[in-house]
């Protein structure tokens, strides 16, 4: 690699400029994932429509996203991410922004289609840029900070929409238009500063995987399942842990609200600790496998034992810290396997587990609970956790056995 390719090994201050461009376009991104549920009892009064159909929205820009994150990423790959990052933050604030001006909830549900085509870059493009850009011993906090502001966008969300429509005043039209709008300096600030935003050198070698064979391959499949059923198991614990707690042990609403507060800052938290570890330990796989087994056996205390209400919201914070953790090394080692100048299509494609695995667990679970059998919610997350770090096991011994075969002789 060419000094001018080459990450800054000794500039701190510009890897943190770096971190904070692309880390607030996923802030907005997951930002304006979650800026129209809140909205959803305002548009049934207003559209007259169902909140299955409402509902739509929200659905199909996730779908969009996921669909879209792999194709998007040879195209990264093919022609630098800067120009993407640019064109689909822009795309996705300006469709927020032109819902204010929505006749109908089918022009929003359009421009929410259209907001999904933007934010279906943000993964490929983001994790290209900093893969390329950051020196390797600030690349697990930088692709930390990536997590948690993605977080922080979501948490952020439902509380700006609801304090623009409730404590200011603002009608939704107003709101939309003012989240939409905040977008722009943003992508002004990337624009301005995209010089720093270096991109992936575009390698070829004589015999090299391309394309759909790298990510057809043994190791990103399984990677590809790592993060599908750690998704599925996560989701799983997020969105039913307080009507789990009722069913399994009666536990009063304000002590079970608490506890999924716990395990929510927990896996949060934790999201940095585990860039810590990342950037000055080699051992990820090792420290993934610990983490993910000791939440393992604190998620089946929560729903096999009859703790204390003092002592759940300490258990789910724990168990949430470790998951959150392992988040970062497993992200830095799907870095270390992707091929030279491939870093988008394969994080696009193994990211979009995520969405998928989200989407496939609510109903099942939810099944669980209203058949009866709620106690098998805890066991399945734990079997999900389980065949995950086989998943992970399988593909780091694919990067290993690749990273150590010869590299393929240039050709004449």
């Amino acid at each position: 690699m060419t000094d001018a390719a080459a990450p800054a090994r000794a500039q701190p201050n510009r890897d943190w400029r770096i971190i904070g461009l692309i880390g607030t376009g996923h802030f907005l991104s997951h930002f304006y994932m979650l800026c129209l549920a809140p909205l959803f009892p305002i548009w049934r009064e207003e559209f007259g429509v169902s909140y299955a159909v409402l509902g739509l929205s929200v659905a199909l820009m996730a779908a969009i996203t996921g669909l879209l994150q792999t194709p998007i990423g040879f195209l990264v790959d093919r022609h630098g991410a800067r120009p993407f990052l640019v064109g689909g933050t822009l795309l996705m604030a300006l469709s927020i922004a032109a819902m204010a001006f929505a006749p109908n909830y089918w022009v929003i549900l359009a421009l929410a289609i259209a907001s999904g085509i933007g934010n279906s870059v943000i993964h490929p493009a983001d994790y290209a840029i900093l893969g390329s850009s950051i020196s390797e011993t600030r690349i697990g906090r930088a692709f930390a900070m990536h997590t948690l502001t993605g977080n922080l966008g979501f948490a952020a969300a439902p509380l700006a929409i609801g304090l623009m429509t409730q404590t200011m005043g603002l009608g939704w039209r107003p709101a939309l238009l003012v989240a939409g709008l905040v977008g722009v300096p943003v992508v002004g600030a990337i624009v301005m500063q995209s010089r720093i935003l270096q991109d992936q050198v575009r390698v070829k070698k004589a015999g090299a995987p391309l394309g759909r064979e790298v990510l057809l391959s043994r190791t990103m499949l399984m990677f590809f399942a790592f993060f599908l059923l750690s998704a599925m198991a996560g989701v799983g614990v997020q969105s039913f842990l307080v009507a789990l707690l009722d069913k399994l042990w009666a536990t009063p609403l304000a002590v079970s609200s608490l506890t999924l507060t716990g395990y929510v800052v927990g896996a949060t938290g934790g999201v940095l600790v585990g860039g810590w570890y990342a950037d000055r330990y080699t051992s990820h796989f090792t420290f993934v496998t610990g983490l993910t087994v000791l939440s393992i056996i604190l998620f089946l205390a929560i729903g096999l034992v009859p703790l204390p209400d003092v002592v759940l919201p300490l258990v789910a914070l724990l168990a949430g810290g470790a998951l959150g953790a392992s988040r970062t090394p497993r992200d830095v080692m799907v870095k270390h396997a992707a091929p030279p100048g491939q870093m988008g299509k394969v994080f696009g494609f193994i990211s979009s587990g995520l969405p998928l695995g989200s989407a496939l667990t609510p109903v099942p679970f939810g099944l669980m609970l209203d058949n009866g059998v709620p106690w098998l919610v805890m066991p399945t997350v734990a079997a999900l956790l389980i065949a995950s770090l086989f998943c992970a096991g399988t593909a780091r011994g694919g990067a290993l056995r690749a990273a150590r075969a010869p590299s393929p002789l240039p050709a004449e």
